[in-house]
């Protein structure tokens, strides 16, 4: 008798439609390298951090893109959104954190003021405030690696010496 043969099938993902896994992958998109390149540019325009020579006996944190689709409500795709992660596990207490801090309202609290709110006939308006988490400065000293294909061509082996806070790092803003 013949052996049998095993059937393969190769799927092809389209990443134009749905959220890439790795930088690999995200990086043979447009539309996800301009978003990569919209981050990175805030983070510039911000002075997120200062491209400095590794400091001795630096604990050095990693890190890497994440990726999101934002969609409108009909489904289509309202906006690509990259948000580059520290990668805070590589990060030791009494080093380079010393606390924690993790602001969360309860929805209980949320549903008392709009009671309030709404008893006391005042307007309600939201807003949301873009990049917020990114606005507060660090007061420990952290070194985290150049960001995948943002490597400085002229300090290629430099680290990126933060002054403001990234998602991923232990300390958290207050």
């Amino acid at each position: 008798s013949k052996p049998k043969s095993k059937l393969r099938y190769k799927v092809a993902m389209d990443y134009t439609f749905t959220e890439p896994p790795s930088y690999r992958i995200a990086s043979q998109y447009p539309k996800w390298c301009e978003a990569m390149d919209a981050k990175f540019l805030t983070f510039q325009r911000q002075h997120t951090w200062s491209l400095v020579p590794a400091p001795p006996n630096v604990n050095l944190v990693g890190c890497k893109w994440v990726y999101k689709l934002k969609l409108n409500s009909d489904g289509s795709i309202s906006k690509y959104k990259a948000r580059l992660v520290a990668k805070g596990f590589h990060q030791q207490a009494g080093v380079d954190f010393h606390e924690t801090f993790s602001p969360v309202v309860k929805p209980t609290t949320v549903r008392l003021v709009l009671a309030i709110a709404v008893s006391c006939r005042w307007s309600l308006r939201q807003f949301d405030v873009s990049n917020a988490f990114l606005h507060g400065y660090l007061k420990e000293e952290v070194c985290m690696h150049q960001p995948p294909s943002y490597v400085d061509s002229i300090h290629p082996n430099y680290v990126c010496k933060l002054h403001k806070s990234l998602y991923g790092l232990k300390q958290a803003l207050r």
